[in-house]
């Protein structure tokens, strides 16, 4: 059977910013600026959410030697964020990784890569909430609501208490509409980036260590009983967790302006701010640290806020806390508000289960409603799951960043597939477009040698990171993915087609009746874009 949503061919005339390129009309609405999506990117990513939640994990397997994780991490994911901005300057549209998947490749790889990119951005939501648990207990004692600290379970009760509260309100928030959510998350990204770059500064007026210190693993590995390469890898999942995320602001590409200018910028943007501030904290972080052997710093009630309370002192220490607290608030919001793109683009295809309700955008708050209430309420539910696994925070995270690497390789792969066959990038969107020109296939060539890499070193069986349930991380993915693939193989496979509300305009009158799907019965009457997907 063909592929139905695969490789729909540009309308000539028709363009609407990139979305009827794919056969859509335009259902959300389009008010966003550049500042918005780069806000999206960079709250996403979260500089001061990242480096302060796995700050403990990261020191604690690597020593003040795990600063290199960062910059590794970085170059990897630059390479990946380069290939998705040229995406991003030619099909900024919703769910960007499923439709990019479904223009380089074929609707098979298109549906895996958006399924896993929904799962990866709602644990990602389950494992920013429960960074609040890292914080607000070290800015009050009161928000240690469940138990006193002290019992083995109560910094994960706690954390999922403290998450599900913060889902709650990200799910309100975005159900209400795109206008709010962005107002409150460009307030926060602006609160955000003025504290990281006060950080640095206080931070770097504190230092207590010699530059040297960053080469030095502080016997961390031999505590760990492994080399210093395997505490390397280990490790890098705190840097691995912080910088994905840069492709939510073509995901707003439906909903934002003149966004194949907009949205190549504000990728590239994302990252590369995101790098040189959390490079300068993490870095300033470790020099100031008093005693670089506490092991406080390596606690998971510790880490990267003790150093910060105990150079600058409770008062100035705890505005910054602050800070962190309200960048894991507007993070959570940018990653939950990223899933239901990627909910609603995957709906409106009739590629998930109750395709037509999930696809629904709301008439006064322009935004899909079921999706926000959908993916808030999985989110809780992988923080009660997980209430009785002490290692909550890198259980999830790591899964989280598993799931993204994969999505991303759905894209890069066929990308270079394309690259070696000639047949991209073809015909550009033309003059003033982000292009990687002849750089694009040793820049594709690293972005799926790193992704393939990184996926398979957090999904590798460890205690460390999966404690007494090692082989979890290949239980949850392989779960996920072959259910997943299975349902869509013998259930939506041959339904696989853009749903009536959904598609670009017919060209007569006598095609305005509303089918209940498009089928080759109407595909006549239909714009060629749809007819050919169809």
């Amino acid at each position: 059977m063909k592929d139905r949503t695969s490789r729909v061919p540009h309308p000539s005339g028709h363009d609407d910013n990139g979305v009827a390129e794919f056969g859509y009309t335009q259902t959300l609405e389009r008010s966003l600026g550049s500042f918005h999506t780069f806000a999206a990117g960079v709250s996403f990513i979260s500089i001061l959410t990242g480096c302060f939640q796995l700050f403990y994990f990261g020191f604690g397997f690597g020593g003040p030697a795990y600063w290199w994780t960062w910059p590794m991490v970085f170059v990897g994911q630059l390479m990946v964020a380069l290939c998705f901005a040229e995406l991003a300057a030619r099909y900024p549209v919703a769910g960007s990784v499923y439709n990019w998947a479904k223009r380089l490749g074929n609707g098979h790889v298109s549906w895996i890569g958006g399924w896993l990119l929904i799962f990866a951005s709602i644990f990602t939501l389950a494992g920013v909430a429960l960074a609040l648990q890292i914080t607000l207990p070290q800015i009050w004692s009161g928000f240690q609501i469940i138990g006193d600290g002290s019992g083995p379970y109560d910094f994960a009760l706690n954390g999922a208490l403290l998450g599900g509260i913060l889902i709650v309100f990200t799910t309100l928030v975005n159900a209400w509409g795109v206008k709010l959510m962005a107002m409150i998350n460009s307030a926060g990204v602006f609160i955000e980036l003025v504290a990281a770059v006060l950080l640095i500064v206080v931070l770097a007026f504190h230092i207590n260590q010699p530059i040297t210190v960053i080469f030095d693993s502080n016997n961390a590995p031999a505590q760990h009983h492994t080399d210093f390469l395997g505490a390397f890898l280990v490790a890098s999942l705190a840097s691995g967790f912080v910088m994905f995320g840069f492709d939510t602001a073509s995901s707003l590409g439906e909903e934002a302006k003149d966004p194949k200018k907009s949205s190549p910028k504000s990728v590239l943007r994302a990252v590369n701010a995101s790098f040189w501030l959390g490079g300068a904290i993490l870095l300033f972080g470790i020099l100031a640290a008093k005693d670089i052997k506490d092991p406080k710093i390596a606690s998971g009630d510790g880490g990267l806020q003790y150093i910060v309370l105990s150079v600058l002192g409770d008062g100035l220490g705890k505005v910054f806390l602050a800070a962190v607290a309200i960048a894991i608030v507007v993070c959570g919001l940018a990653v939950h508000t990223a899933a239901i793109r990627s909910v609603f683009a995957m709906s409106r295809d009739n590629n998930l289960p109750f395709a037509r309700q999930l696809s629904k955008v709301h008439p006064v708050s322009k935004t899909p409603v079921l999706p926000a209430i959908v993916v808030g309420a999985i989110g809780i539910l992988i923080l009660v799951v997980n209430v009785g696994q002490p290692q909550i925070f890198t259980v999830v995270t790591s899964v989280a960043v598993v799931f993204i690497y994969a999505g991303y390789l759905c894209v890069t792969l066929p990308m270079l597939v394309r690259r070696l066959r000639g047949e991209w990038p073809g015909e550009g969107p033309g003059k003033g477009y982000f292009s990687l020109g002849r750089w694009g296939l040793p820049v594709n060539i690293i972005a799926v040698v790193w992704g393939a890499g990184m996926a398979l070193n957090l999904v590798w069986p460890r205690e460390e990171l999966y404690g007494d349930y090692p082989w979890g991380g290949v239980i949850a993915i392989a779960t996920v993915t072959v259910l997943g693939f299975g349902y869509y193989w013998f259930r939506l496979r041959g339904k696989t087609m853009i749903l009536a509300e959904h598609a670009a305009q017919p060209r007569g009158p006598e095609a305005a009746a509303e089918p209940s799907s498009l089928g080759p019965e109407n595909a006549a009457d239909l714009d060629p874009a749809v007819s050919e997907a169809v």
